[in-house]
């Protein structure tokens, strides 16, 4: 099954602090076992890979019961279920959820306070957050995936816009902000020079030159693919020059033929379609800059920690 949403983890968080003290790992590795989740949903990541999404789901149910009373804080990273949680589970809810929070005097006066601090322009984004099942670090990951897919989709067309020569050096901005090819200069002399025997280029894996990989490049529109045949052409170049490395990048796609061919090769051969291209010119700020840095703050457990 999906990893609950933070208001349906609610119930379960506060039924496993009603057991005793305990602690987010802890309280996760039960309500896991209770719902019965696989060892890859016990483990999945946010993008960020900083954090376990049904850990942070956790954190969040238990910190909005907290300012609702129903749970209490001991000791640090530690917590369990205070007499108002008790009382409530008493009750046996089917659920809980913001709604049912916001019946407790605590919890409504931390959640117009929140709202009344907000800017007029921010009122709108903190009213949808609150109603959403969706962590405020879900929220933020949401949002940067969809500037991010919007931004790769305006990349790729840009250079499908511009010549085969702005390609060329698309690639050598990209293998060079990747670490290959020693200096900048260096790089664009090799790469797009040779254009012959199937050839576009050659760039240093290292600065110090000891190894060399072969670059193809195909700008091509989205609805032409590459096929099997333009990587055996690409692997036969290879083979004569006896290169044992090679990347094939191209703005549109690769049939399934060329990618399985490409999986079987005594040579190693990178296949770059435009999706990935564009994923790696965000990667390494290739064609992007930065417009604006949010810094995700959390409390500082260390600075309250008493002797």
């Amino acid at each position: 099954m999906a990893i609950p949403d933070y208001q349906s983890l609610m119930l379960p968080v506060l039924r496993v602090a009603a057991d005793g003290e305990t602690r987010v790992p802890d309280a996760a590795e039960k309500i896991a076992d209770n719902l019965g989740l696989s060892q890859e949903e016990r483990e999945e990541m946010f993008p960020s890979r900083r954090q376990r999404v049904l850990h942070n789901r956790i954190h969040w149910a238990k910190f909005y019961m907290t300012k609702a009373g129903l749970i209490d804080c001991p000791r640090r990273g530690r917590f369990n279920a205070s007499a108002e949680g008790l009382a409530l589970l008493a009750k046996s809810p089917s659920s809980i959820d913001v709604s049912l929070l916001k019946g407790y005097s605590a919890f409504l006066a931390f959640y117009n306070a929140s709202h009344a601090t907000a800017t007029p322009s921010e009122k709108p984004a903190t009213a949808e957050a609150a109603a959403s099942t969706a962590t405020p670090e879900e929220q933020v990951d949401a949002a940067q995936n969809v500037m991010h897919s919007a931004i790769r989709a305006e990349l790729l067309q840009r250079i499908l816009d511009n010549s085969p020569t702005f390609f060329e050096r698309v690639i050598v901005d990209l293998l060079v902000g990747m670490g290959y090819g020693g200096s900048h200069d260096n790089a664009a002399l090799r790469l797009g020079k040779s254009g012959d025997n199937g050839v576009d280029g050659v760039i240093d894996e290292d600065r110090l030159g000891l190894d060399r990989i072969y670059v193809q490049a195909k700008r091509y529109a989205s609805h032409v693919t590459v096929g099997r045949g333009e990587i055996q052409g690409f692997v036969g170049s290879l083979v004569g020059f006896g290169a044992t490395k090679g990347v094939f990048v191209t703005t549109s796609t690769f049939t399934a033929g060329a990618s399985e061919y490409s999986r079987h090769l005594p040579q190693r051969v990178i296949l770059i379609d435009g999706p990935r291209l564009t994923e790696l010119m965000v990667e390494h700020n290739v064609g992007v800059r930065l417009s604006r840095a949010i810094a995700i703050k959390r409390l500082d457990e260390d600075f309250f920690a008493e002797e």
